[in-house]
């Protein structure tokens, strides 16, 4: 399976913030959303990634002072990307060897979408219940023919 597909699966759906917005406005957005990423454009580019770590971390670090901090400020900038062709094994190792929750994909400077290790979890899962419906299917019929033949 390739990651084109997960995202086919996924939808098209982007959540972008700019970096001069506060904060408090992207948590409330991703909190209203229910997702744990937004995607950070500058003039009309991807300029980095925030997810829930960057927040917890400023929050741990600026106390109750994070209300005056900014998206730009805390955002993963030039954040590690996938593509499109990936196979999915290597786009979970890529995950797990950079500890991300959250990838962007992209096809040359156009991003395609965030894929979530629980996107790749869930396609994975579907994909192993397919092959195992197969798997059964092919061995009642292999059997139902054996039992045929040696009946016959």
């Amino acid at each position: 399976m390739r990651v084109k597909e997960i995202l086919a699966v996924k939808g098209q759906v982007l959540y972008t913030i700019a970096p001069e917005i506060k904060l408090s406005v992207a948590i409330a957005a991703m909190s209203e959303r229910d997702v744990g990423s937004l995607a950070c454009f500058e003039q009309g580019k991807m300029a980095g990634m925030l997810t829930f770590r960057e927040i917890v971390k400023v929050l741990h670090a600026k106390g109750a002072a994070w209300g005056s901090v900014s998206v730009g400020e805390v955002m993963v900038r030039d954040p590690v990307v996938g593509r499109p062709d990936m196979e999915v094994d290597e786009l979970r190792r890529l995950m797990v060897a950079k500890h991300m929750r959250y990838l962007p994909i992209m096809e040359g400077d156009t991003l395609l979408g965030v894929i979530s290790f629980h996107d790749v979890a869930r396609a994975v899962l579907e994909e192993q219940g397919f092959e195992n419906r197969m798997l059964k299917a092919y061995i009642s019929d292999w059997t139902q023919e054996e039992v045929r033949a040696r009946a016959g």
